[in-house]
């Protein structure tokens, strides 16, 4: 079991949600190492007691168990299968857990890398969104052995509420382009209510009220149609990376053959939005669309 006296915990990516998922493992009680390219957005952690590591193998040189969660596939691999990267310098039985949304095949080639290494590989990417991360209710989907997914659950549950193994490598990432597919449309739907209520000259709040908690009810519309109602368009998920997955989940859905008419839809309304500068916003402001 890996408890906080035999374990050191490395956290790479302390961005918007990362920040909190590594808060709550230092918390916890876990000696914590973290490493992210702008040291500024580690400095909540560092003044808790996290120590900081210069590079991703300086990390991987004293932890046994490495969490990541970075922005894009390529960084993924860089600080996966990269020289100085994790698997050519962790310990050996060191388990590294990658939170990121990547693609399936790049999961599958880090878990027969870091298997070759006698190293544990799990794609373990999240659903919640800042707000899920800040009260540790994160919905993590895995892939990977199934023994070592048993191994380091317990340290997942404290940072989700909702852990499912998925089964091998790749299905972790397979399984959260589920997810986003199921949001992108989603969201059409959340802006587009929201919208029409204004415009018929009802309360929009009033009418989250009416219709969150009945057949329309989605987490989307619970937590961003509030901040959508109040113009607070500040990013629990932003935009450029919704775009990322959603063109992952259109790639692995053409390759096996399969039409996503309305992911193709959301993902172009997006894509409007960052032509008009919003990349760095939160998802919520797809609402500025229709304005």
């Amino acid at each position: 079991m890996f408890q906080p006296n035999n374990t050191v915990i490395g956290f790479i990516g302390t961005g918007v949600m990362g920040k909190s998922i590594a808060g709550h493992l230092l918390s916890a009680g876990y000696p914590l190492i973290v490493y992210t390219r702008t040291k500024e957005k580690a400095d909540s952690l560092l003044q808790k007691g996290a120590k900081w590591a210069s590079t991703p193998k300086e990390l991987a040189e004293q932890a046994n168990v490495i969490f990541t969660m970075v922005g894009y596939p390529t960084d993924v691999e860089e600080i996966y299968l990269g020289e100085a990267g994790l698997i050519s310098n962790a310990k050996e039985n060191t388990y590294l857990i990658d939170m990121t949304t990547s693609t399936p095949s790049l999961a599958i080639k880090i878990n027969e890398a870091a298997s070759q290494k006698g190293l544990h590989a799990l794609d373990a990417p999240v659903s919640g969104g800042d707000i899920g991360a800040r009260d540790a209710r994160l919905s993590i989907m895995v892939g990977g052995e199934h023994e070592d997914f048993l191994k380091i659950e317990p340290i997942l549950n404290l940072v989700g509420n909702n852990i499912v193994y998925q089964g091998k490598a790749g299905s972790g990432q397979h399984t959260k382009m589920c997810n986003q597919i199921t949001i992108a449309s989603n969201m059409i739907g959340v802006c587009e209510a929201l919208v029409y209520a204004k415009k018929a000259g009802l309360d929009p709040e009033n009418v989250l009220k009416s219709i969150s908690s009945g057949a329309a009810g989605s987490w989307s519309l619970s937590n961003l149609g509030p901040r959508m109602v109040k113009g607070d368009f500040e990013p629990g998920f932003y935009i450029k990376h919704f775009i990322k997955d959603m063109n992952i989940a259109l790639q692995e859905a053409e390759a096996m053959g399969m039409d996503t008419p309305g992911l193709a839809l959301a993902k172009s309304l997006y894509e409007k939005l960052v032509e008009q500068g919003e990349e760095n916003s939160g998802t919520q402001a797809l609402y500025k669309y229709w304005e």
